[in-house]
């Protein structure tokens, strides 16, 4: 059964440099598959476009464009906020922190430079502007459970059951 576009609840192995480059930016292989439910948008728009088609078992080196990747860099993302805010850090260029955002969701920045005043952050996702090359294996692929479909988790727990561990979800 080949990928489709929606509802497909897919297992990958990958790994990703950027374009032209050899470093390894991220990587599961060894560890457990990245799994996801094709059309929710849980991945990169570039890489889910291009596993559309192809069948559990099949390989591929997929290039994906910065703007269906982490898209372009924005200028207007990159602050200067005053030093006593890391009060308690000890910052070094290019380190990244993760602070809260205000509607409360996790936001990481990365420490462009600073002195004894000021700090300069930038907001865009370290991955931003470049074009980055994916090998990835396709590990795993079925139909989404209505359930999964709904809630687009995967292997979500059925309402009323537990998960047995005791810790009150259901």
């Amino acid at each position: 059964m080949a990928i489709e576009a929606q509802n497909s609840v897919v297992g990958i192995e990958y790994e990703v440099k950027e374009a032209g480059t050899t470093e390894v930016v991220d990587s599961n292989k060894g560890g457990q598959p990245l799994e996801f439910i094709m059309g929710k948008g849980q991945i990169i728009p570039g890489l889910e476009n291009a596993l559309v088609g192809m069948n559990e078992g099949e390989s591929a080196d997929i290039n994906v464009n910065a703007t269906d990747a982490y898209g372009e860099v924005n200028p207007e993302a990159m602050q200067t906020l005053p030093r006593d805010q890391f009060e308690g850090v000890d910052l070094v260029e290019g380190m990244t922190l993760y602070g809260q955002g205000e509607d409360g969701q996790t936001v990481q920045v990365t420490v462009k430079s600073f002195d004894d005043n000021e700090v300069q952050v930038d907001f865009n996702h370290p991955l931003a502007g470049k074009d980055l090359m994916f090998s990835v294996t396709v590990l795993s692929n079925r139909e989404a459970t209505p359930e999964e479909i709904t809630t687009g988790v995967v292997g979500g727990i059925a309402e009323g059951e537990s998960c047995g561990t005791g810790c009150g979800c259901h």
